[in-house]
């Protein structure tokens, strides 16, 4: 596999090797040691997936405490993926990055505890699949707004996102109290 680290180096982006003939194609998703020796993981300890239609955007999501890290792929259709730095005392703190992520190019994004992670669907439909590194713990789930301009995500242009009423009313960033949010290790 191919890993290369993204304008935040703690997110990266992870090709896979494929093998393909004319029989189709195979990749290998997930190897603990392997990716453990590039920093991922070290435990997962949830999968979850999500089928959704064009234009739906979900995130921007985080749980603190019970940060999870996220290694996220698609399945089938596309995805613009993105992490937002949440961390307090980064050197990061509220930057943005992003990856195409798609059936097609079955690239996988490692979003670490302590990030914000959202993603938008640009195909018609696509199923989106993740590790976690801890259960979902809904009531330390918070989410920041999609369009949050002070942190700037440069989102696909002329889709009008489709979103959960709790994702269309969230807060931006500088209204969450500080004391909520990930401390940076």
């Amino acid at each position: 596999m191919k890993i290369t680290a993204t304008a935040i180096p703690d997110v990266l982006l992870i090709e896979p090797k494929v093998f393909g003939d004319h029989r189709g194609w195979f990749c290998e998703t997930w190897q603990q040691e392997r990716y453990a020796e590039q920093g991922i993981g070290p435990v997962f300890v949830q999968d979850n997936q999500a089928f959704s239609g064009y234009g739906t955007l979900r995130g921007l999501h985080i749980q603190n405490p019970y940060g999870q890290g996220k290694l996220v792929q698609v399945i089938t259709g596309t995805v613009f993926d993105v992490a937002v730095d949440v961390r307090r005392g980064s050197a990061t703190f509220g930057h943005w990055v992003g990856a195409e992520l798609s059936a097609e190019n079955k690239h996988q994004f490692w979003v670490p505890p302590g990030f914000l992670h959202a993603y938008l669907v640009t195909s018609d439909t696509a199923i989106f699949s993740y590790k976690c590194t801890d259960i979902y713990h809904p009531e330390t789930q918070f989410g920041v707004r999609w369009d949050d301009p002070d942190i700037g995500i440069d989102w696909p242009a002329g889709i009008q996102p489709i979103l959960s009423d709790k994702d269309r009313d969230a807060p931006l960033l500088r209204e969450i109290p500080t004391e909520q949010l990930p401390e940076s290790r």
